[in-house]
């Protein structure tokens, strides 16, 4: 507990924290706002207003990477093993700590994006009440999905130890280059959707009524899109310890 105690003071020392997670606001509450209100709310599909919280998604990311890579640039991650020898402690620290942190993040900018657009939206083309599982889940999902992301996040910030690098490499993977190596002829539809984040789209995804029109067929369903990313997670952040043992600070 005092490790993740030093590792939350280090995190919002700085002022990134607090603008990424103000980003993250706007992104997810200006979408919310934005469905809720175009055509006296007959856009306000939940899998659609609450997309914003997946571009929220990235911007966490960014968060964590650079909560690991700031302290290469600066040089305090020498001081950080000093004082506690043990690396794959350190390194465990920060991934709890911000895998907390991006599961309470995905949460309330969900739930509060839900109410906002349920607010606003006069006219919905379905009822935005939470009343099945299947409703819960596309908005608690968020939950998961930011602890995950803080996981790969904390793991190629660790593996790449330079900010600009790390950044690009979080932003470019679920933005182009998955959806480039969907193109690729036979193999890219096939594999396509069972790539990390593709997979992860799934845990949020509707199964049915109006907004499952928006979602692709085939690939993982919800469970095995979660296993899909959480062993991406677990894989990268087992090479990061390796490299975090092995390498000089």
């Amino acid at each position: 507990m005092t490790l993740l105690n030093v590792e939350r003071i280090k995190l919002f020392s700085t002022r990134s924290p607090y603008w990424c997670l103000t980003a993250i606001a706007v992104a997810a509450l200006g979408f919310a706002t934005l469905f809720g209100l175009v055509e006296n709310g007959d856009a306000a599909i939940p899998y659609l207003f609450l997309r914003g919280v997946g571009l929220g998604m990235s911007i966490f990311m960014v968060l964590a990477a650079l909560a690991v890579t700031t302290e290469y640039r600066f040089g305090t991650i020498r001081n950080t093993f000093l004082g506690v020898p043990r690396r794959p402690k350190v390194l465990l620290a920060k991934t709890v700590l911000l895998a907390l942190l991006g599961a309470v993040v995905g949460i309330v900018a969900a739930v509060a994006s839900y109410f906002l657009a349920k607010g606003l939206a006069k006219n919905p083309p379905v009822p935005l009440e939470l009343t099945t599982w299947d409703d819960w889940r596309q908005v608690v999902g968020y939950g998961a999905i930011f602890a995950i992301a803080a996981v790969i996040a904390v793991s190629v910030g660790t593996i790449v130890r330079q900010s600009a690098g790390a950044i690009a490499i979080l932003l470019l993977w679920p933005l182009i280059l998955e959806s480039l190596f969907t193109l690729i002829p036979t193999v890219g539809p096939k594999v396509g959707p069972w790539l990390p984040f593709a997979a992860s789209d799934k845990i949020i995804a509707p199964t049915t009524g109006v907004a499952n029109l928006f979602q692709p067929s085939g690939g993982p369903d919800a469970l095995q899109g979660l296993l899909v990313f959480a062993g991406t997670g677990l894989v990268l952040w087992l090479i990061a310890l390796l490299l975090l043992q092995k390498r000089d600070a």
